[in-house]
């Protein structure tokens, strides 16, 4: 991916090294949970004990009083990167008749707060709708090649298009109406309705890639393969494999490594996200 010199976002708050840089705001209830449950489930990790929300307020990132200033490279890609989705999805609403709302990316260290809870960095990259904002603790990027064996820069901007996907969701109303749904069913049925959550951020993720290769030229030889490696690698049946030597379908939240793999590149191939539609699908 040819990233470097490319313009950058200005939506990217970096808390690294100032302990989270948080304030308390006002508490979301279960459903900021369940969010953040289902956000954060890479790893199979239960954040409900972490977020903080029972009997008070949850911690928020404060507000920067300025644009971010890039101070190192792997910020500087994930601001590229970040830059790259809000043109991509600016000109997927306008062409809808809508108007894209930018998320603001939280770069951490360790542990960050949101407006989902309170976090550590072994869940992963999560997005939090209370907030409208990505999280991602930048070491993750090595842990996704180092114990995850995805490899490239492009398996890295998939993760945060992945994440960004779901914001778009956001924006368009399906989290809302996902999330109520699962507090309705039981659990492997919420597991199954978060599966295809999931699986439609991937294929958001594709329809990015896609116009980005289109409009931007900016793609290399094998950054497709990369992300398509850097899905398998993260499918549920695969983090499952490797954590506990077999697999339980019923649990899934993400989807299988195949999965993630098809969606994604149905909307790599599409390039529409109308033919991301994981709810109206009936094998995924």
């Amino acid at each position: 991916m040819k990233w470097r010199g490319r313009r950058t976002s200005d939506n990217i708050a970096d808390v690294r090294g100032s302990g989270g840089g948080m304030r308390r705001a006002g508490g979301i209830g279960g459903l900021g949970v369940i969010l953040l449950f289902v956000a954060s489930m890479i790893f199979g990790v239960d954040l409900t004990g972490l977020a903080g929300l029972v009997g008070g307020g949850a911690p928020a990132p404060q507000s920067q009083s300025g644009p971010n200033v890039i101070d190192d490279e792997t910020e500087e890609f994930v601001a590229v990167v970040l830059a790259d989705t809000e043109s991509v999805w600016t000109r997927e609403f306008a062409e809808r008749g809508g108007r894209y709302v930018e998320p603001t990316l939280v770069l951490f260290s360790g542990a960050v707060a949101s407006a989902c809870g309170s976090a550590s960095s072994a869940v992963g990259p999560f997005y939090c709708p209370g907030d409208q904002r990505v999280y991602l603790d930048t070491d993750f990027f090595a842990t996704l090649e180092r114990d995850l064996g995805a490899r490239g820069e492009f398996a890295r901007a998939y993760v945060i298009a992945h994440e960004v996907g779901h914001h778009v969701q956001n924006l368009i109303g399906v989290m809302e109406k996902t999330m109520a749904a699962r507090m309705r069913r039981s659990e492997a049925e919420a597991n199954a309705i978060s599966v295809r959550t999931e699986l439609q951020a991937d294929c958001f993720a594709g329809v990015w890639a896609r116009e980005l290769h289109e409009r931007e030229g900016v793609l290399e030889r094998g950054d497709i393969e990369s992300a398509l490696d850097a899905a398998a690698r993260i499918g549920d049946d695969a983090l499952q494999r490797r954590s506990q030597g077999y697999v339980v379908p019923d649990s899934f939240t993400h989807g299988t490594s195949e999965q993630r793999r098809t969606w994604f590149y149905r909307g790599f191939e599409t390039g529409e996200m109308e033919a991301c539609d994981t709810f109206a699908a009936g094998a995924l």
